[in-house]
């Protein structure tokens, strides 16, 4: 593990050099492909210092290093504007290297650490290439509602530390520590980064202010730490967390039609692509909750979906963008007339966005419903209501913005750029072909 964070570190001073933009691109795709060539097994392996890599954060960090290549690739506008390139590059480098030590270390305490540490590079993305001046509005939220969650994290690792002596997440799962202060302590600031209904509001916010690169990270694999973090912690709570994660699900199911409803009625096209996120992630939150093979399962192939999924449709959105310069869904109407083979590419991913075969997000949301269905059978009604509702507003936003009158000031008729549709199919094809090998990814 440490010869790729090294690789990393080593890649910084090549971002202060000119002309390297796509320079950094080719070494992190080649990083990838480095990094799937680690052996890697159910238990920790690949052990070095205190990172080491098990099948969860493999292919978190895999997604991670993915998704960071691809933001290069879709920030070419910055490089011809020349606006703050090189210090754009080495933001993403050390945002890439917070998530890489988040995945794969193995102490609570330095996990909370990178946890935290990961919010300043997206900060800086989103307040210094964000594209209107509500971005710094935006920050505080993202900073006051993380912070604010965090802080009893934090008071939850010292007292663990003061009773076991240890952070290891080894030995952490010998202990049962079951009590509600301590339970909500540590589970409230990954509900919060997931996010779930009633702490969600930052998210539309950060999403709406963000530039293309700061929507990308933020979906892809902002919202998984908190997936990530749930997945580890509630190894020793388990107790407790059967006892009370009714709350969670309940909580869960309920925001996650009701934000359902709410994407009929936005506007703004990056406004309900954050809130569909937020619909989806709550069925993952469910998932977690109940703590089954099934939902455990089914909660990571789903995180891994829905961060290339949801990456992918802010590369569109933000593709209409740079021809209209708004992102009203009144502006954007009839782009099938304008961008007739950008349709398909609209069509693709918005299919994966429902859940239709054969993307990662139908395996994740049927063995989601599985186990939620073992859990109660009361939850099918509104996990119908859910999946019905996403594929509407999938289908409302596709209508939307390819079907009807063109905007009045649009004459022109305009292809698109070889950059954008390989930026689109390498977020389309693993979504879809990675289905081919779940045995990979089945825990």
């Amino acid at each position: 593990m440490m010869k790729i964070l090294f690789y990393m570190i080593f890649m910084i001073p090549l971002c202060f050099m000119k002309k390297m933009f796509w320079m950094v691109q080719m070494l992190l795709l080649m990083l990838m492909f480095i990094y799937m060539n680690l052996s890697v097994n159910l238990v920790n392996s690949n052990l070095s210092y205190m990172y080491s890599c098990d099948l969860i954060s493999f292919g978190l960090i895999l997604l991670s290093i993915w998704i960071c290549a691809l933001m290069i690739m879709s920030s070419e506008n910055l490089l011809k504007m020349n606006y703050y390139i090189n210090f754009f590059l080495v933001n993403i480098m050390f945002l890439l290297i917070l998530l890489f030590l988040t995945f794969s270390v193995m102490n609570l305490f330095m996990f909370y650490l990178f946890f935290e540490g990961s919010l300043i590079p997206t900060l800086l993305l989103i307040i210094g290439w964000g594209y209107q001046p509500e971005r710094i509005q935006a920050g505080m939220y993202l900073m006051f509602y993380t912070l604010f969650a965090s802080l009893p994290l934090l008071m939850g690792l010292f007292y663990i530390y003061m009773e076991i002596n240890s952070m290891m997440f080894y030995f952490l799962k010998f202990f049962n520590m079951n009590f509600i202060l301590l339970y909500i302590s540590m589970v409230l600031a990954f509900l919060v980064k997931m996010p779930m209904y009633f702490v969600h509001l930052w998210l539309p916010k950060a999403h709406v202010e963000a530039p293309v690169s700061g929507s990308m990270i933020l979906a892809g694999i902002m919202l998984k730490l908190g997936g990530y973090g749930l997945l580890r912690v509630l190894v020793f709570l388990q107790e407790i967390n059967l006892k009370l994660n009714y709350i969670w699900v309940i909580i869960s199911l309920l925001g996650g039609f009701y934000i359902s409803l709410k994407c009929f009625c936005q506007v703004d096209i990056k406004s309900l692509i954050a809130y569909s996120s937020v619909s989806h992630m709550s069925i993952v939150i469910s998932g977690i909750m109940v703590m089954n093979y099934w939902g455990y399962v089914g909660s990571y192939v789903m995180m891994i979906g829905h961060g290339l999924c949801s990456s992918g449709m802010f590369c569109l959105a933000n593709i209409n963008y740079e021809r209209l310069h708004s992102r009203s869904l009144y502006i954007n109407k009839g782009m099938m007339n304008f961008m007739p083979s950008m349709s398909l590419w609209w069509f693709l991913l918005m299919s994966s966005n429902m859940s239709a075969p054969p993307s990662l997000n139908l395996l994740g949301e049927i063995s989601l419903i599985n186990s939620m269905m073992s859990w109660s059978w009361f939850s099918m009604l509104m996990l119908m209501l859910i999946s019905f509702f996403s594929a509407g507003y999938s289908l409302y936003l596709y209508s939307y913005t390819q079907h009807g009158k063109i905007f009045q000031g649009v004459y022109s008729f305009y292809c698109g750029i070889s950059r954008e549709y390989l930026l689109l199919l390498l977020h389309w094809l693993p979504l879809n072909v990675m289905i081919l090998k779940i045995e990979y990814l089945m825990i």
